[in-house]
C-alpha cells in the first residue's frame, strides 16, 4: 500500500494570536495560500493586551478590520502621573483626537474581542485556514536550503500525529515559543524582570475616576490604572520584593488596593474578571530567522508594559514580514530579500524595549530620595509649552538605513524609515478615502512633479502604484497664485514631502527613499531611481508589468 504524502502549504502559522492572524491576513491579501495551527478552538477569553497606539492601528486597516475594531475601542484621553498619596504631579491630555496616521493616538481594548474580529475577518480571505485544536510538537529545519519545513503535529479531538510540510513557517506562539527553541534561539535579558499583579474589573456604573491613564509614581507600590472599555477596568500593581501574589488577590485585600478609584461603588458592582502575577521581563532573541522559519511577537521579544508597546510590535513583525515573504515566494523578488526581517524588526523591537525599561525606571525607579526628587520635578515638566505632545507622541523609532532604508538623508525630505502619514485624498470619484486604500498592497510612489525616464523604468521594475498630487504651492497655468481650494490631505502630504519631488513607499509605508524637485530638466527621479537600482536583483524579477497610475487633485 503507498504511503500518503504529506500535506503541503506554502506557509504555516503556528499560533492564532494577533500576530499569527495579522500576517496570516497580510500573506493571503498579497497571494500566498497560509495555513494557521492553534490549540485553541475560540479566542483566549481572558483580556490581556489592553493599549495599541494609530500606528498599529494602521495594520489594522491594512488587514481589513480598521472599522469594526474602532467600535470596540476607546481613545484614551491623556496621562496622568501621581504620587504615592494620588497627588496629581502632571497631566498631559491630547489635544488632537486623530493622530497623523489617521486614528487616534491610544486605543484602548479587549484582546479577545480584537482576536475574534481577526478571526471573523478570515472569511474575506478564503486563502487562509485555520484549524483550532491542534497541539504542534515539532519543527524541523531542513537539511538543505530549499527544501519545505516539516511541521509535526497532534489532533487534540483523535489523539492521531501527523506531519505537514510548508515552504516557510512563522513562529507566532508566544513567550514559551517551541518554534524558537526549534531554531536554537534564546532570549538575552535587557533589564531585570519584575513581578506585577494584573487586575482586571467589570464595573457597570462608571468609576469616578478621570478617565485617562493613570500611572502611580511610588516606588513602594508602582500602579497604573485605565479604562479598557465602557465598563471594563485594568488596574497593575508592582510587587514588592518577597511579596507573593496570593497576599493581594483575598478579595478584601484587593479592594483596598482599588478603592482610591472606587469611592461610592459597592463592592458587589465590581466583578473581577482575573486576577494574574505576571512577570514584566525585557527580553529579545538573538536569531529571529533560520532558513525559511521566522519568530515574531512575543517569541522574539518581550516588553514591559510602560509604552503600551507589547501586542504592537508583534504586529509591526507582521508587517515588515508578510510583503517580503510574499515577494519571495511569488516569485517576485530573491531570498536575499528576507536577511532583512530580523535586521529591521531587532533593531526596531529592541529600542521600543530599553524605551520602556527607561520610562518604567523614570516613573517608578529608585528610592524615597529619587521620589521626591520625581515629584519636585514632574510639575515644572508638566507646565512646558507642547509637553503634552512631546510625552504623548509615538515611540516608534524610524529604521535604521540598510538595503530597503536609503542611507541619504537630504534636507527638508522626510527621512528613510520613517511612516509616512495617512490622510484623507481625494480618489479618482472625488471622495474622501484614507491614503492607504489608494496606495494598494506594494509599493507606491507620491510623486508633485514629472517622473523621468529612469524612474518610469523603476515602477514598470517594481510594479510601483504612482500618486501624483498637486502641489497647491505651485500656481495651476493662468490662476496666477497659489490654488487656495486645494484638498487639505493633499496639501498636508505635500508640505510633509517639504522639498523632495517623489518619495518611495515600500509595502509597509516605509520611506524607502526620496527624489529632488527637478531644477534644470522638467522630470524628477534619475536620482532616486540610481539609488534603488542597486537593490533592484533583490527586489523584483525581470519583466515586471507596469504599475497603476491614478491623480489625487
Amino acid at each position: 500500500m503507498t504511503a500518503t504524502a504529506p500535506e503541503h502549504v506554502p506557509v504555516a502559522v503556528i499560533g492564532a494570536g494577533p500576530t499569527g492572524l495579522t500576517a496570516a491576513t497580510l500573506l493571503a491579501r498579497h497571494g500566498v495560500p497560509t495555513l494557521v495551527l492553534e490549540r485553541h478552538r475560540a479566542p483566549y477569553p481572558l483580556p490581556r493586551a489592553v493599549h495599541l497606539d494609530d500606528e498599529v492601528h494602521r495594520i489594522l486597516q491594512a488587514v481589513g478590520i480598521h472599522e469594526t475594531f474602532s467600535e470596540i475601542t476607546r481613545p484614551a484621553r491623556g496621562m496622568r502621573l501621581l504620587d504615592g498619596s494620588h497627588r496629581v504631579l502632571a497631566e498631559f491630555l491630547r489635544d488632537n483626537p486623530c493622530g497623523r496616521h489617521g486614528f487616534p493616538q491610544a486605543n484602548m481594548f479587549d484582546q479577545p474581542e480584537l482576536e475574534q474580529l481577526l478571526r471573523d475577518n478570515l472569511t474575506n480571505h478564503p486563502r487562509v485556514t485555520l484549524r483550532g485544536g491542534i497541539e504542534v510538537t515539532a519543527v524541523t529545519a531542513p537539511p538543505h536550503s530549499g527544501a519545505p519545513v516539516k511541521v509535526s503535529f497532534r489532533d487534540e479531538d483523535t489523539g492521531v500525529s501527523h506531519t505537514l510540510l510548508a515552504d516557510a513557517v512563522l513562529g507566532c506562539d508566544g513567550a514559551n515559543s517551541l518554534v524558537r527553541a526549534s531554531i536554537g534561539s534564546r532570549m538575552q535579558d535587557l533589564a531585570t524582570a519584575h513581578q506585577w499583579l494584573v487586575v482586571d474589573i467589570r464595573c457597570r456604573r462608571p468609576l469616578p475616576a478621570w478617565d485617562g491613564v493613570h500611572q502611580i509614581c511610588d516606588p513602594q507600590r508602582a500602579a497604573t490604572y485605565m479604562r479598557v472599555g465602557e465598563d471594563r477596568y485594568r488596574w497593575e500593581f508592582r510587587l514588592r520584593a518577597g511579596e507573593q501574589p496570593q497576599e493581594l488577590t483575598d478579595r478584601k485585600r484587593l479592594l483596598e488596593l482599588i478603592a482610591p478609584w472606587t469611592p461610592g461603588i459597592s463592592e458587589d458592582e465590581l466583578h473581577v474578571l482575573r486576577t494574574a502575577s505576571y512577570t514584566f521581563r525585557a527580553q529579545v532573541a538573538d536569531r529571529w530567522r533560520k532558513g525559511r522559519i521566522f519568530l515574531l511577537g512575543d517569541a522574539a521579544h518581550l516588553t514591559p508594559p510602560f509604552i503600551g508597546q507589547g501586542m504592537g510590535s508583534g504586529l509591526r513583525d507582521a508587517h515588515n514580514l508578510a510583503w517580503k515573504l510574499a515577494r519571495v515566494l511569488t516569485g517576485r523578488a530573491n531570498e536575499v530579500l528576507l536577511n532583512t526581517y530580523q535586521v529591521e524588526r531587532r533593531r526596531h523591537a529592541r529600542q521600543l524595549i530599553r524605551t520602556a525599561v527607561n520610562i518604567g525606571v523614570l516613573m517608578t525607579g529608585g528610592g524615597t530620595g529619587t521620589a521626591l526628587a520625581r515629584n519636585a520635578v514632574l510639575p515644572a515638566i508638566a507646565r512646558l509649552p507642547g509637553a503634552s505632545g512631546l510625552v504623548l507622541s509615538a515611540v516608534s523609532p524610524p529604521l535604521r538605513p540598510g538595503p530597503l532604508v536609503s542611507s541619504r538623508r537630504r534636507l527638508g525630505h522626510p527621512r528613510p524609515g520613517t511612516l509616512c502619514p495617512q490622510p484623507l485624498i481625494p480618489g479618482s470619484d472625488g471622495s474622501q478615502r484614507p491614503l492607504d486604500d489608494l496606495l494598494g498592497e506594494d509599493f507606491a510612489l507620491l510623486t508633485a512633479a514629472p517622473l523621468s525616464p529612469a524612474l518610469h523604468a523603476l515602477v514598470r521594475a517594481l510594479d510601483v502604484r504612482v500618486i501624483h498630487l498637486h502641489d497647491p504651492r505651485r500656481p495651476e497655468p493662468g490662476t496666477g497664485g497659489a490654488d487656495l481650494g486645494a484638498d487639505p490631505g493633499t496639501t498636508a502630504l505635500v508640505h510633509w514631502m517639504g522639498t523632495a519631488g517623489a518619495v518611495l513607499l515600500r509595502p509597509d509605508r516605509v520611506v524607502l527613499a526620496t527624489a529632488a524637485r527637478p531644477r534644470l530638466s522638467r522630470t524628477c527621479g534619475d536620482d532616486l531611481a540610481a539609488a534603488v537600482t542597486a537593490w533592484a536583483p533583490m527586489l523584483c524579477s525581470r519583466g515586471r508589468a507596469a504599475g497603476g497610475v491614478i491623480t489625487a487633485n
